[in-house]
């Protein structure tokens, strides 16, 4: 049967084995420090998440050393950009 697409259940199992690989590379490329600090980052923002997932990949192949919470630290400060200052001004009668 060629030409046959894939169940919705095949797609979530590909899916979900896709990301079960990605997590096991980069508990191999990172120290338990790093890999730990990047985990909470996908539960607070997924869009930074995957960003810093490919720098990290990234990093790591341009280096080939494990990838440190320091090196983490300066990824993630990088992909986030400057800090917003929040400024509150009183004006008084």
């Amino acid at each position: 049967m060629e030409g046959r697409s894939p169940s919705p259940e095949e797609e979530a199992r590909k899916a979900y084995l896709a990301r079960l690989q990605l997590r096991a590379t980069l508990k191999s490329i990172m120290t338990k420090e790093a890999f730990e600090r990047l985990e909470r980052v996908k539960m607070a923002n997924p869009d930074l998440y995957a960003k810093a997932v490919q720098a990290v990949m990234y990093v790591y192949q341009s280096g080939g050393k494990k990838i440190d919470e320091e090196t983490l630290l300066k990824i993630l400060k990088k992909l986030r950009g400057p800090k917003k200052e929040t400024r509150i001004k009183i004006f008084r009668k």
